[in-house]
């Protein structure tokens, strides 16, 4: 699968139409149009209309499009993924996925509202049972659409009683554990939000404790939350130059065939070169989306 930047994963309220036609002209990777939270149940069925209408218009440019469902289980789900089937946005997001089944009843659910295949199925993770049944939610991902994970905190902390401060030390465990499971996948993990909007400091701590974890991007709340988020999921000028100093090493004729070698004095394998041609990759879909 070829490399497409993820770092900034903003919602947009599925109900203001003004903030679906405004997401046209925000430099977020991802836009994620939410039928779920943000939207009362009484303008359940008006969102989901408006958001159908604004996927099929177009005009989101090279953004990638994820329309988040209400669950399966509550009374607009199964409309939201026929309606979201008919509109072809890139992926779903399905809230509080908890077992693999689920994944497998979602997967099915899409197929049968037409969606192609190429459209991919995000999940988030935010319950205690959905880390406990991670490994075997992920593996879904061998036959179903499965291809992200989104981590949910603030339900996790509701349904935990875990307190939701800076540090985020009661989450260490589910921030550890939701990106093993992708990678043992091969799937996106995507990090959860930043509540406090005015708050750039403590955004910014977050958003390099999450890279430090091992996450792909993370899901945000407001569009002045994007630069910060878009700067620090990309790969850094040093770590670019180091890259491209093992890749240009072993393409050299005398290396040829060797699993470890020396480059600026450090002995670099086979794995530093994988992680450098991974990096180089998606610092060229992050200049390709931004041309």
């Amino acid at each position: 699968m070829s490399a497409r930047p993820r770092r900034s994963c903003l919602y947009m309220p599925g109900a203001n139409a003004k903030a679906l036609e405004k997401a046209k002209t925000l430099p977020a990777d991802v836009l994620l149009l939410d039928l779920e939270d943000s939207v009362a149940p009484e303008a359940k069925e008006d969102a989901r209309a408006q958001v159908v209408n604004a996927v099929k218009g177009g005009g989101y440019g090279k953004r990638e499009i994820i329309v988040r469902a209400n669950a399966l289980s509550t009374p607009w789900g199964k409309d939201d993924i026929v309606a979201a089937g008919a509109a072809r946005p890139d992926g779903l997001l399905a809230p509080k996925v908890s077992s693999a089944d689920e994944v497998r009843a979602l997967d099915a659910a899409m197929t049968a509202a037409g969606f192609p295949d190429t459209t991919t199925l995000w999940v988030m993770i935010e319950t205690p049972r959905a880390f406990f049944n991670i490994a075997e939610i992920a593996a879904t991902a061998r036959s179903t659409r499965l291809s992200a994970f989104v981590l949910g905190l603030n339900d996790l902390a509701k349904e935990t009683r875990a307190r939701a401060v800076n540090g985020r030390a009661a989450f260490y465990a589910p921030l550890s554990l939701a990106v093993l499971a992708a990678r043992a996948e091969g799937i996106t993990a995507i990090d959860g939000v930043f509540n406090d909007i005015a708050d750039r400091e403590g955004l910014v701590a977050e958003c390099r404790q999450g890279l430090e974890f091992g996450y792909d991007g993370k899901t945000l709340i407001h569009p002045s939350q994007i630069e910060t988020a878009n700067l620090i999921f990309a790969p850094h000028e040093d770590e670019l130059i180091r890259a491209r100093a093992i890749i240009a090493a072993f393409a050299l004729p005398e290396n040829a065939g060797k699993g470890v070698i020396k480059v600026d004095g450090k002995m670099t394998e086979l794995l530093h070169l994988e992680e450098a041609t991974r990096l180089v990759e998606m610092a060229a879909a992050i200049e390709r989306l931004n041309a």
